[in-house]
């Protein structure tokens, strides 16, 4: 990996010159973030915090903070994988933050965004005791943050994909969430005892594969990305089996832009009369959430 200067990386560089280096290097290679990514790629390489990178030292009464002996090549290469192979930085880090948790991630399963908080917060309304599932749970990260935050909920995650539920259930084990898994197709199998189902499901359609970003299109899973015709495909199939299971009183679904009116009218048609959006934070109307109206 070059430095600023165009020379290689040598062990013992300061780190403000490190990262002078890898910013120019991940901005080249077209991220749009490059001197966050620098700054948490050299922070985990060096196992000390930002902030640390900045105060000059790894701790009170240490030397100055340089970059030498085996964190040289672990830089290089987090910095080749993120500029050249266009590689999230989660997936090299391992790791990302949703809600309160550290989850551990990898291309088994999507990168937790933070619009797919607003799944958590809807279902943060729930009765006491409620029983809830998140559908398509990828790494867990919506079953695992309505568990921490709401206890008293009975939570369970599924997902087609066994890698993807092996990750799930990793995270729970590490983090000491009880939340059952379960292996299905949607809901089918799935014993009809829920109370609600939450879900980020594929709804990407086919025809905008190719203005997805590198780090999407090359590294997630496209198993939990895509969906057939006009990417309504899986969520069409989702909410005809909602809509079966009288006792489903609420379905939240995150959906793509301009989808929102599709998929109230599928809401409504399947038995949710009252149906409402939220917003993310870009002002996109991102989940859809349906209610049964009480007889």
């Amino acid at each position: 990996m070059p430095s600023s200067s165009g020379r290689p990386l040598a062990s013992g560089t300061p780190v403000r010159d490190a990262l002078d280096g890898a910013i120019t290097a991940i901005a080249a290679g077209g991220c749009e973030t490059p001197r966050l990514d620098a700054e948490l790629l050299l922070a985990h390489a060096l196992g000390v915090s930002r902030e640390q990178l900045y105060t000059g030292s790894a701790g009170r009464g240490e030397p100055e903070l340089t970059v030498a002996g085996p964190a040289v090549r672990t830089f290089q290469d987090y910095v080749r994988r993120r500029a050249i192979l266009r590689e999230p930085v989660a997936y090299i880090l391992g790791r990302r933050h949703f809600r309160r948790l550290e989850l551990a991630v990898d291309q088994r399963a999507l990168i937790p965004r933070p619009e797919t908080e607003l799944l958590v917060e809807v279902a943060l309304g729930l009765p006491e005791g409620a029983r809830v599932l998140d559908v398509g749970t990828g790494s867990g990260a919506v079953a695992l943050a309505l568990k921490d935050e709401r206890p008293d909920l009975r939570v369970a995650g599924s997902d087609l994909s066994e890698d993807a539920l092996a990750l799930a259930h990793a995270n729970g084990e590490r983090l000491e969430l009880d939340v059952r898994w379960l292996q299905a197709d949607l809901l089918d199998g799935v014993p009809d005892e829920l109370d609600a189902v939450v879900s980020n499901p594929p709804y990407v359609c086919e025809q905008e594969r190719s203005s997805l970003p590198p780090e999407i299109l090359r590294h997630e899973p496209p198993s939990a990305l895509f969906a057939a015709d006009d990417g309504l495909s899986v969520i069409r199939r989702l909410v005809v089996q909602t809509g079966e299971r009288e006792r489903i009183r609420v379905v939240a679904l995150e959906i793509g832009h301009e989808q929102a009116d599709a998929v109230g009218e599928l809401m409504r048609a399947a038995g949710f009369g009252a149906v409402r959006l939220e917003r993310d934070l870009a002002g996109i109307e991102r989940v859809v959430i349906g209610e049964r109206l009480k007889r």
